[in-house]
């Protein structure tokens, strides 16, 4: 595999020590990812997060983007689960034709949470959209699509 020297590309994943993650912790990952110019990162915690922690992260959303996941959220790999359909996200080009294609608009697809956990799981932010392909019984496979919201 290539290694990127495009920051871009880059993603820091952190792991807290600490049961309880406040804004200290929070400060220090921000700063290392300014100096660093590196917009993306993946906050591992114990327990949980102080609500003015999360309310940091959310106030850097912008421009830099920061996932928080409880250590027993990501143990168990959901996209292997069997009860868990494949997910595909869409490219903006590849929306753009499904929405030209059914002469629909974005508020017209079903919805899914930024919270939802395979939301999560692939990064996904309002405005984009999931391909979900379900097996099925009588047509072998079936299609749907999904606007995260």
């Amino acid at each position: 595999m290539e290694h990127s020297e495009n920051s871009s590309d880059q993603l820091l994943v952190f792991f807290c020590e600490d049961e309880s993650v406040g804004i200290k912790p929070i400060r220090k990952i921000v700063e290392r990812m300014v100096s660093q110019s590196i917009f993306k990162g993946i906050i591992v915690y114990q327990k949980s997060m102080t609500p003015s922690a999360t309310k940091i992260i959310q106030e850097m959303a912008p421009k830099y983007q920061l996932e928080s996941f409880q250590e027993n959220e990501i143990i168990i790999n959901i996209t292997k689960h069997v009860l868990v359909p494949a997910h595909q996200v869409l490219s903006e080009d590849a929306k753009k034709t499904l929405l030209n294609r059914y002469r629909l608009k974005e508020t017209q697809l079903p919805r899914i949470l930024s919270s939802d956990p395979i939301a999560k799981y692939y990064g996904l932010k309002r405005g984009q959209v999931v391909k979900i392909v379900r097996p099925s019984e009588t047509a072998g496979k079936y299609v749907t699509y999904r606007l995260c919201f």
